[in-house]
């Protein structure tokens, strides 16, 4: 979490990077594992291939056979949905990282094969010094420079900067990058939220030259929506505070999707979002007064543990709303076990596995599990909802489908046992008894 931030996790499964999250937030899109391609993939895909003998002998080599895997995986994306129409190919890193060769050398062959049927976009940064207030674009021209050797030229360039670029800093990038002053746009840092961005862009008329650029015909966007959900944003009424109760809170990637959850839902509500991290590592009693509410996001390990139970019985005891996800819910249900079913020991196997009451134990399918890399229990699983619950009032349908990432469940031993104390299993698998959500009603 500390060098990643979040695990994107797709329907089917997939563990990918934290950006596709913000791909399916923005566009609500359709995403799998072909909208995610690593280096580790794309070779040990080659070598595979190699070992099957599909190269029949021949020398395999970066290209054409890397290259060829690459632009393979590019095409593969744009066959997932029927009715996809644009593909938007993300290379990650810097120019001149010489892990990124592969891919910009694919996208440079893509680009010759498919001719007009698609764009370059470059994305770069324009540092401004503050004491100077100067604007400097060498870093893009010497950035387009190296792009132009390897024989890509950019069709547009989106400067990240600190402040709307000037007509003539626009003007002296065109000039010496060679392209179009109206192909050069800036995407300035946002006043509140990252939900600016798109309305900034579309001022500046981005996605209309996109759309010449690939002879797409399209009417005017309609942004009224988006734009009536900033103004929410912008004019709350009133506030809302919400303590998060976890280990990797000075990254804030490591719990991003959360984040924009809790920000979305207090958008809808026309609320102001404060959030307060508390780290479950150094958690006491004291500190842990002045929120609405707390959230217990997922986690593994033993670390932080403890500070977790103590933040479930809090709430518990003060009738705070609680919201666990996975690790949180299980952390809800050791402390319920603890303190109202008399089980002083009782924890997650995970963490003691010589427990005496192990409320929380390995799916049976992972005990035979060796490996730890990409073995979980992934991707999204039907959930039936019980009528007259929190979870139904919320989804206000009886089946949902949400997206899993663990390795431990609810041990069903003591299902009865934590009903008869008033916990309400309100969630389970469409078609089995793996507990989903649990309630404990007041």
């Amino acid at each position: 979490p500390f060098q990643h931030g979040e695990v994107y996790v797709t329907d089917d499964g997939a563990e990918t990077d934290l950006d596709l999250g913000h791909y399916y937030r923005y566009t609500h899109s359709p995403l799998s594992k072909a909208s995610n391609a690593t280096s580790g993939q794309i070779y040990n895909t080659v070598i595979r291939k190699e070992r099957k003998g599909d190269y029949l002998g021949k020398t395999v080599q970066v290209i054409p056979h890397v290259t060829d895997e690459i632009k393979s995986r590019i095409l593969d994306c744009a066959k997932q949905e029927l009715k996809t129409q644009v593909v938007i190919v993300e290379i990650g890193g810097t120019v001149g990282d010489i892990e990124s060769l592969p891919f910009l050398e694919a996208i440079r062959q893509f680009r010759y094969e498919k001719n007009r049927n698609c764009i370059n976009i470059h994305l770069t940064y324009v540092p401004q010094l503050k004491a100077a207030g100067e604007v400097k674009t060498k870093p893009t021209q010497h950035s387009v420079q190296d792009l132009r050797e390897i024989g890509i030229i950019p069709d547009l360039i989106l400067c990240r900067c600190e402040n709307a670029l000037s007509e003539e800093i626009k003007e002296k990038i065109s000039l010496f990058c060679n392209v179009a002053k109206e192909a050069v746009f800036d995407e300035k840092d946002v006043t509140h939220s990252i939900y600016e961005v798109p309305l900034d862009l579309n001022r500046q008329k981005l996605d209309a030259f996109i759309c010449k650029q690939l002879k797409i015909e399209t009417q005017e966007p309609d942004l009224t929506p988006w734009k009536k959900m900033m103004e929410r944003s912008l004019h709350p009424k009133g506030q809302i505070v919400v303590g998060i109760v976890g280990k990797y809170l000075e990254h804030k990637d490591a719990y991003k999707s959360v984040f924009e959850a809790l920000h979305h839902g207090a958008v809808a509500l026309q609320k102001e979002l404060r959030i307060l991290p508390f780290d479950s590592e150094h958690l006491s009693v004291e500190v842990l007064d002045g929120c609405d509410g707390y959230l217990v996001p997922g986690g593994f390990g033993e670390r932080g543990w403890e500070g977790k139970i103590l933040a479930a019985h809090h709430c518990r005891t003060k009738k705070i709303p609680y919201f666990g996800l996975c690790l949180g819910m299980q952390v809800m249900l050791v402390e319920f076990a603890r303190n109202v079913l008399g089980f002083p020991d009782a924890h997650s196997t995970e963490v003691d596995p010589n427990t005496s009451h192990p409320v929380i134990s390995l799916l049976s399918e992972q005990k035979k599990v060796l490996e730890l890399g990409g073995t979980m229990r992934l991707g999204a699983y039907p959930c039936a909802l019980k009528p007259d619950t929190l979870a139904f009032s919320s989804y206000k349908k009886t089946i949902v489908s949400e997206r899993h990432r663990h390795r431990y469940e609810f041990n069903n031993a003591y299902k009865q046992a934590f009903e008869e104390k008033g916990v309400l299993f309100s969630g389970t698998l469409e078609k089995g008894d793996l507990c989903e959500i649990a309630e404990i009603a007041d």
